[in-house]
């Protein structure tokens, strides 16, 4: 059985700031997450499972869906930090 090995986790804030690179750069941001996908399964086949493909492209594929979640749930949390603290002052 294979497993994401702790150096492989490293891979999520990489794709991450690949992402912001690629939106900076003009992609929009609707096609964010499925190149964090395919991001990750370069990765995932390249860097964390290379012995295989298909184990490579499972990882990659979590390490895509494990980025883009990060990700909202990160910018979801602040935006409902922000929105309490400007009903409190009210």
């Amino acid at each position: 059985m294979f497993g994401i090995e702790a150096y492989g986790v490293v891979l999520i804030p990489i794709i991450m700031g690949l992402i912001e690179v690629a939106k900076i750069l003009g992609l929009p941001r609707k096609y964010a997450p499925l190149l964090a996908v395919i991001l990750g399964v370069a990765a995932g086949t390249i860097y964390a499972n290379p012995d295989s493909l298909r184990g490579g492209i499972l990882i990659g594929i979590a390490l895509g869906l494990s980025s883009v979640g990060l990700y909202s749930g990160t910018r979801n949390f602040l935006y409902q930090n922000k929105c309490k603290e400007s009903s409190e002052d009210d």
